[in-house]
């Protein structure tokens, strides 16, 4: 291998091989002339020959290798001091001094005259020439030679003085022979290591090639260069163009000889300038060129130890200009639609859909876009046929506010001969490209699209929005003089918004009719007005949620006795099942105060018919439907009595009820906390408070106190701070609760009910214990009948007699225990005989033969209500008698 590479490198073919032989000839020819002039020189006189010498001596010594170096050294005599005295002795001179460019001597025979002036002239040789001068010097006289001694760069950094002293002349040629020869040696050594040097050197940079090889490379490469169809250009890191081939010059419009000019002087364009000098990679990068649109890449060359600079590769893509324009607007309508998707339909409210498709399409599609929708459609129903029916302008959108459309809620029918009409009974779009010659269109509303065509409105595209078989309206876009009018193959983009609009605004409708279905069914379950009583002072506020119906109830209930119940309840879940399943519990506990049980037994009842619902229609369970299962209701019911003012409540998992007291202080009554109804499996328990006069009982939904970003107990601190302002009304209450507490966009419907508690007093109430004895009934009688005629109530005195003799003496004659007799004047007369007996009497007719069993006839009879209610210590038998 090193024989192969040797051979390869100092083969006369190649340029290693060449630059040797060069450098060989040189070297002999020079040895050569120095020969023929030592002899010549020998042959003249002693001063010749001494003059030759030294300065043969001087001028080798000064070229010899490592003299100048040594000048840069720190201590040049150190380095140099040696080896001028070894050539002082090889070449038989009597000195050879080296001096620096300020005359210092740095070498001398003598060491103590080192560092002294150098006598002689050096000014010439510091100048590059070599003299000879013949002066007294240290040695005595002497003839010597001054040569430079010039580095690297061909710089004068030293002179060299050598010579004889002239009585050593003779002889001199014959001795300065050996010299001459070695001084030859060492040129051939070093023209040898040159050229391994720079052969080395070139082998690394044309990778191994022969001059053969690289002169069929280079061929090759500017055949490829002038015949590629690619524009080439290399610039340098600075900015300099250092090869531009034939593609690139027509592509750029280059002028002639453009290599070594600044790129930035070549009257490109800014943006392609910017480019090829920005010193990046440029990836199929599409810049337009005067009248071409070239794609570029640009490579940067200084990778893996390449020259500084970069490659650029141009590309005419002008062909492609008209197809990437159609990319480009197909890709635009692809963006529409999509955006249309994601943008069109976020509601289920029929008018905002409307004008999310008119907020899409304008200025991307269209300036203006009006949506005509059928009235029905509004309201929630499906049109029968849109012919003749009145539509509804829906929505209105365009670049500037003051458009000359239609507002809208303007209600107008199209005529026959307008397009939208057209497109309507076809079901098809109508585009009119040119509206000032529309007479069709203009047909519509002459006044009104004169106002139209001088706004500047150019064409319409007209297309019907079709959603399931049902024509909806109809949807218009238009443009002014200021874009191009549509054409046909617009009209299918047109198509698309529509019909994604279409099915949108359908689904609105239909959530619409549900909707208002569900609001209907639920406002019929709900009170629609309070009853008469004179126990409490009642407001109410019902609020649905935004997301839909929900099945929170509230209920207020006259009961016998004065007494009034008041119950709110919340049905877990929207939509119609909970509205239907709150009107079912809703009437339940109607049925269930008609039997005047206490709170805690109507909710076992509630929990009992819950649980059965539940499991009647919950899905996969024998003999339900598959409907949707109730997850869970509660409800609190509570009983005020104005007579003793006892509230006696129980509640299912409800949030307990607020007490504010006249002087505005806010309790929440600690209520024992049963478990939403329908669980089963605990019962229920009371609880009693006694109410001053003039108290408020708040009763509400927790849909009032917790949302998705309030906790309850965060919830019941404000609703006790909304609260806690003494003197207000139950109307009052209710307002500013929910002002104080109502959330943005509840997402859970809220009812709230404020009473304000009423006292029967003594003037209104009358009572007396019986002795068991039916003696003592003539002696109540009597006092009973004082006191009606104390109220004034003489009208009424015979039948409150007739009815209260029956009730005692049934009592007496039947039950056990202590009797007591109660009158209450209120709406009506209410007369209650309350004994110790569980045992209730029973209508029924009495036979003709039978002594008894028309007692209870005859207080049915005249009695407007009458009935038994339970009590902890036995019943009540009660009968209520209208007041003339």
């Amino acid at each position: 291998m090193g024989r192969s590479r040797g051979r390869s490198w100092l083969s006369v073919r190649s340029v290693a091989g060449q630059v040797f032989v060069l450098q060989l000839v040189i070297v002999l020819l020079l040895g050569v002339a120095a020969t023929v002039a030592l002899v010549l020189q020998g042959r003249h006189d002693a001063v010749e020959e001494a003059r030759g010498r030294s300065v043969a001596v001087a001028e080798t010594f000064a070229n010899s290798p490592g003299v100048a170096q040594a000048l840069h050294s720190r201590n040049p005599t150190k380095v140099l001091q040696p080896r001028a005295e070894a050539a002082r002795k090889r070449s038989g001179l009597d000195f050879v001094v080296v001096v620096n460019p300020k005359g210092i001597r740095l070498t001398h025979p003598n060491p103590h005259r080192i560092g002294k002036q150098f006598i002689g002239t050096i000014g010439p040789s510091l100048r590059g020439h070599t003299i000879t001068e013949s002066r007294p010097g240290t040695l005595g006289p002497a003839m010597q030679a001054v040569a430079p001694i010039f580095d690297s760069r061909h710089k004068v950094v030293g002179v060299v003085g050598a010579g004889f002293t002239i009585r050593r002349v003779s002889g001199l040629a014959e001795r300065q022979l050996p010299l001459l020869v070695g001084a030859l040696s060492a040129s051939l050594a070093l023209a040898t290591g040159g050229t391994a040097l720079v052969g080395r050197r070139l082998r690394r940079q044309t990778r191994g090639l022969d001059p053969v090889e690289l002169t069929r490379m280079y061929e090759h490469h500017d055949a490829v260069l002038h015949s590629v169809r690619e524009g080439v250009l290399i610039i340098s890191d600075d900015g300099r163009l250092v090869l531009a081939n034939d593609e690139a010059s027509r592509l750029l419009g280059l002028p002639e000889r453009p290599e070594g000019r600044k790129v930035a002087e070549l009257g490109l364009e800014p943006h392609v300038t910017d480019v090829l000098t920005a010193g990046r990679d440029v990836t199929d990068e599409v810049l337009v060129a005067g009248d071409r649109l070239l794609a570029i890449n640009n490579r940067l060359t200084d990778r893996d130890g390449g020259p500084p600079g970069s490659v650029a590769t141009l590309r005419d893509s002008t062909e492609l200009r008209a197809l990437s324009g159609r990319a480009e607007v197909a890709q635009k309508r692809l963006k529409l639609l999509y955006d249309a998707s994601v943008g069109i339909g976020t509601t289920l409210d029929v008018g905002r859909t409307a004008e999310e498709l008119a907020q899409v399409a304008v200025d991307r599609f269209a300036d203006f876009v009006t949506v005509d929708l059928a009235e029905p459609v509004l309201r929630g129903e499906e049109p029968l046929a849109l012919g003749g029916t009145d539509m509804c302008r829906t929505a209105v959108h365009g670049i500037r506010p003051d458009h000359p459309f239609y507002p809208v809620g303007r209600r107008f029918s199209f005529v026959p001969a307008s397009p939208q009409a057209a497109g309507l009974n076809r079901g098809e779009p109508a585009v009119e490209t040119d509206l000032a010659e529309a007479t069709g269109w203009q047909a519509q509303d002459p006044q009104q699209t004169a106002k139209v065509i001088a706004y500047g409105v150019r064409s319409l595209v007209t297309v019907p929005l079709r959603a399931r078989g049902v024509l909806l309206g109809v949807v218009n876009f238009w443009r002014t003089a200021r874009r191009d009018p549509f054409e046909a193959e617009e009209v299918s983009l047109a198509e698309e918004l529509a019909s994604h609009a279409a099915v949108c605004i359908d689904n609105a409708r239909r959530y619409t009719r549900e909707h208002t279905m569900a609001v209907t069914l639920q406002h019929s379950l709900l009170p629609r007005a309070l009853p008469a009583q004179s126990a409490l002072d009642v407001a109410f506020r019902y609020l649905p949620a935004e997301s839909g119906v929900g099945g929170d109830w509230f209920d207020v209930i006259p009961l016998p006795g004065a007494r009034v119940a008041l119950v709110v309840g919340d049905v877990v879940g929207h939509g119609l099942h909970a509205a239907a399943t709150m009107g079912r519990l809703r009437t339940a506990v109607h049925n269930f105060s008609t039997l005047d049980l206490a709170p805690d037994e109507i909710l076992s009842h509630l929990d009992d018919l819950v649980a059965r619902i539940d499991q009647d229609e919950r899905p996969g369970q024998p003999g339900g439907d598959g409907g949707e299962g109730i997850t869970g209701a509660t409800c609190l019911y509570g009983i005020y009595d104005p007579v003793t003012r006892c509230c006696t409540m129980a509640r299912a998992g409800h949030p307990p009820p607020a007490l504010v007291r006249p002087d505005g202080s806010v309790e929440f009554l600690e209520l024992p906390a049963g478990p939403p109804l329908g669980l089963g499996g605990l019962p229920f328990e009371t609880a009693e408070a006694k109410l001053a006069e003039g108290s408020h009982l708040v009763l509400y939904t927790d849909g009032l106190v917790e949302d998705r970003r309030r906790e309850i107990d965060t919830g019941l601190e404000l609703l006790r701070e909304a609260l806690s302002h003494p003197g207000r009304t139950p109307e009052q209450i209710c307002t500013e609760v929910l002002d104080a507490m109502l959330p943005s966009d509840p997402s859970d419907d809220i009812a709230l009910i404020a009473a304000r508690t009423r006292v029967l007093g003594a003037d209104r109430v009358a009572s007396w214990d019986v002795p068991y004895d039916p003696a003592a009934v003539a002696g109540v009688r009597a006092e009973v009948m004082r006191r009606l005629a104390e109220w004034g109530l003489a009208e009424v005195a015979f039948t409150a007699e007739l009815v209260l003799s029956e009730l005692i003496t049934n009592a007496i004659r039947h039950a056990t225990g202590p009797i007591r007799v109660q009158l209450i004047r209120e709406r009506a007369l209410i007369c209650e005989v309350s004994d110790t007996s569980s045992t209730s009497p029973h209508l029924r007719y009495a036979a003709t033969t039978d002594e008894g069993g028309r007692g209870l006839f005859l207080v049915a009879r005249f009695a407007e209500r009458w009935g038994t209610r339970y009590t902890s210590g036995g019943k009540v038998i009660w009968a209520e008698l209208a007041i003339p």
